[in-house]
């Protein structure tokens, strides 16, 4: 067996980590542009808030994605959601899939990065699992880790949002 350089077990892993969290924060975008229109009051203010801290998280990860060597994932012209968003009940669900998918690829980069990268995947991680909790009403036991957490039953048919995980 050959021993792994430290490039192919910490920067690579890294690298392909933040590029994931990366499109999962492009997608979470687009999928708050969505659900946004479909609630009122407070609601919308919370959506407008939860965009708002996607694109900075997005932002800081673009940088993350140079800093460790890579070229920044694109966003896509458009994500395929996991189904249709027709009302304010479905708009929260959509939500709720979307901080659940973000969690999960920054339990990735939590796993695979080091120093602050590894800090601000922990504090993004935080966010997510609290934002999630905000639009379902309830917490997961194991925010990010979907092994550990019994999917709610609404999202099970969830699909492709073109963030990977």
């Amino acid at each position: 067996m050959t021993p792994r350089t430290a490039q192919e077990d910490g920067t690579d892993g890294a690298l392909r980590a933040a590029q994931a969290a990366l499109a999962a924060e492009h997608a979470a975008v687009y999928g708050y542009g969505v659900l946004g229109g479909r609630l009122e009051g407070g609601r919308r203010s919370d959506a407008r808030s939860a965009s708002d801290a996607h694109r900075a998280r997005r932002d800081t990860l673009a940088r993350a994605v140079r800093d460790l060597g890579g070229t920044p994932v694109a966003a896509l012209a458009a994500y395929a959601l996991p189904f249709a968003v027709r009302d304010p009940a479905s708009a929260m669900r959509l939500a709720t899939v979307l901080e659940d998918r973000v969690a999960g690829v920054y339990s990735d980069l939590v796993r695979a990065a080091r120093g602050p990268l590894r800090q601000d995947a922990a504090g993004a991680l935080r966010e997510a699992a609290v934002r999630a909790v905000r639009w379902r009403g309830t917490g997961v036991a194991f925010p990010g880790l979907a092994e550990k957490a019994a999917p709610p039953d609404d999202t099970a048919e969830a699909g492709a949002t073109g963030a990977p995980h």
